[in-house]
């Protein structure tokens, strides 16, 4: 089976197919893992499905645990709280956070010692599609109606060394957020994001444009805002896919991004993809094999985006905040989902 992509969901699904007898080789397109990038929130339910492949208890081992978690406003005050407790006793295991070049070689390992084979610079139709939210089999098979759609939000997001915090943070401003998060090695991972018009961006001068937009708030942006260097600073627009009518086509399945690319808000998009690979090989053990795993992840993904989607409006108010507040708080109130 080949599988174009070699990213959390390609690698993860790589790994599950490999360990139930399928011969498996990966393309990817870039030459080799990412050696950069910022950290990622891997939940319950994804932590279950790195179990199922024999990786989980590598990515606890590698991650960090945050201890605390709140949404605040700029000027330090709480409008929540997120109960990390009673997550833990609700699903039995915890949030990590964990960089994705982390994530990525751990997968990797994983889906080599399983079988796998991972060809990279390499390029070639499959029958299993991972290839991110710019997907170009997803167009050439469905059409140009369900190209990825900018959101109307843009995120800059970084890595501070030698700052390291247990506290998982996000400060909610009018139309604009910031949020601050441990990684792996004593470090701090940074993100915001603004309700801007697509492709604004400021090249060689982020800096000054976060520091126009957050530069008054309290801690913990305050500190983080100090220690950004320009170098240092990753910025993109987010785009998200229309929901598909199915994610099988023509014998050709769609996982991870290149089916369902969410907003970032509830930080659900690289989980569902490992959930994606496992849900996968699984589902190929029983006759009906693609439409059955169409009909179990289709629905509750597309049902997840929406939620994404609903919170990523909530962070664009400019107005009403007090509204907003109240239904963040509401929200959290049954506890972040697992």
């Amino acid at each position: 089976m080949d599988i174009i992509g070699g990213g959390i969901g390609g690698l993860a699904a790589a790994a599950a197919l490999a360990q139930i007898g399928r011969r498996v080789t990966v393309h990817e397109r870039d030459e080799a893992l990412p050696d950069t990038g910022t950290a990622l929130g891997i939940w319950p339910a994804a932590l279950r499905a790195l179990d199922q492949i024999g990786a989980g208890d590598e990515v606890r081992a590698a991650g960090i645990r945050p201890r605390r978690g709140a949404f605040l406003r700029p000027d330090g005050s709480t409008i929540a709280t997120i109960d990390v407790d009673r997550l833990h006793a609700r699903t039995g295991d915890h949030i990590f956070m964990l960089s994705r070049p982390a994530l990525l070689k751990i997968l990797y390992r994983t889906a080599v010692r399983a079988g796998a084979e991972v060809r990279f610079g390499s390029t070639a139709q499959g029958t299993i599609v991972a290839d991110g939210v710019f997907s170009r089999t997803r167009e050439r098979l469905l059409g140009p109606a369900y190209r990825a759609r900018y959101s109307g939000t843009t995120a800059w997001r970084g890595v501070i060394t030698g700052m390291p915090t247990e506290t998982f943070a996000e400060i909610w401003g009018p139309g604009v957020k910031f949020g601050v998060t441990p990684h792996e090695g004593g470090h701090t991972n940074w993100f915001a994001s603004a309700a801007m018009p697509e492709g604004l961006f400021h090249p060689g001068h982020e800096l000054q444009a976060l520091r126009r937009i957050f530069g008054s708030w309290a801690a913990p942006v305050r500190p983080v805002l100090d220690a950004i260097e320009e170098s240092g600073i990753l910025r993109h627009d987010i785009y998200v896919t229309p929901p598909l009518p199915s994610y099988v086509h023509e014998g050709i399945v769609l996982i991870g991004d290149a089916a369902h690319a969410m907003a970032p808000d509830l930080g659900r998009g690289a989980c569902e993809a490992l959930i994606d690979a496992v849900t996968l090989a699984a589902c190929l053990r029983h006759d009906q094999g693609l439409s059955l795993y169409d009909r179990k992840r289709r629905p509750a993904t597309q049902r997840l985006a929406r939620m994404a989607g609903m919170a990523a409006r909530l962070t664009r108010m400019r107005h009403a905040l007090p509204v907003r507040d109240g239904l963040l708080k509401v929200g959290m109130l049954a506890g972040p989902p697992g």
